[in-house]
């Protein structure tokens, strides 16, 4: 059943007040959705800091965004690769030197259908090294600052999670024997939904204030296959591109804007577009299919994410 809580045309920013003296955390914002939100994020009065890889990108964006909402709006960026473990622990700790409140920590940043078997510095599947396992750490490491101010995790995850094998690959998390593309995509994003699903459970039993949401942008024209995904699924992402299936990507911003500033939201959900095959259409609540929360898959994953990191959450 459609989702009309926010009426039919869905959640759009019209919904938003003022956000004055609110800070965000965004990964992944020099073009894309995060690029998107971070502009409406800023539209409302909020400060924004930014988590990229590239510096250079990154410097650039600053200085667009405050041409565009004026020398006083509040972006600034720290310099983070997801893939490297040990940068994300530094730009955590510099966050927490420099940063005294997080409103929301939204996990943006992705790579996809990476072609061919690729690790990162610290010998994970490249993939669910970036998406689930950065994340991971990142948000241990920032837990106690989100949890000061009553905050939000925000886990932008796809629907290829429902793809794939719809599981963890837990004998063979590198995927040496049967690497696929778009199979482990669908891990790694399945891997992010099942940590937030699990911080969840694990946060009911305690009396912590933080909310976890999950949320995806649909089909939404983003940079997120053309940086990573091989040459045919560029040239045929594209092409799509052009096609009313795929909205622009400031409506695919809209989830992930919704579940850090919204009120009234439920946890074990997944957000976004409800319209056709959930690619597009009215913001809202869309189906989240079981296999997303099994809980003995989720228990597992995440002592395997624990060792994985070395961030042991004491939650």
């Amino acid at each position: 059943m459609k989702d009309t809580t926010f009426g039919p045309k869905g959640w759009t920013p019209d919904r938003l007040g003022s956000l004055k003296g609110k800070t965000y955390l965004i990964t992944g914002t020099t073009a894309g959705a995060g690029c998107q939100a971070t502009r409406i994020l800023l539209s409302k009065g909020a400060k924004v800091v930014m988590l990229n890889r590239n510096a250079d990108k990154s410097i650039a964006a600053v200085k667009t965004l405050k041409d565009a909402f004026g020398p006083n709006a509040e972006v600034s960026f720290v310099r983070m690769d997801l893939s490297d473990l040990a940068s994300v622990r530094a730009a955590a700790e510099e966050v927490k030197r420099t940063v005294p409140r997080i409103d929301a920590l939204i996990c943006n940043a992705a790579i996809a259908q990476v072609p061919t078997q690729q690790l990162t510095v610290d010998g994970f599947e490249s993939q669910l090294g970036t998406n689930h396992y950065g994340h991971f750490l990142l948000c241990g490491m920032l837990f106690d600052r989100i949890q000061e101010s009553a905050g939000r995790i925000v886990v932008v995850s796809s629907l290829g999670y429902n793809m794939g094998i719809k599981t963890i690959q837990f004998d063979d998390m590198n995927w040496d024997k049967n690497y696929s593309a778009n199979a482990v995509y669908s891990q790694s994003k399945l891997a992010q939904m099942m940590f937030a699903y699990k911080l969840q459970d694990r946060l009911k039993a305690t009396d912590s204030r933080v909310e976890v949401y999950v949320c995806h942008p649909g089909a939404s024209a983003t940079s997120l296959i053309s940086t990573s995904g091989g040459l045919f699924t560029r040239v045929t992402w594209w092409m799509m591109s052009k096609t009313p299936l795929v909205q622009s990507a400031e409506k695919g911003a809209y989830p992930e804007v919704m579940c850090a500033t919204e009120d009234g939201l439920a946890q074990r959900a997944l957000y976004g577009p409800t319209g056709w095959l959930q690619t597009g259409g009215p913001v809202g609540k869309g189906t989240l299919n079981p296999h997303a929360y099994d809980k003995p898959v989720m228990e597992k994953l995440w002592t395997v994410s624990e060792k994985a990191t070395g961030c042991h959450w004491e939650i």
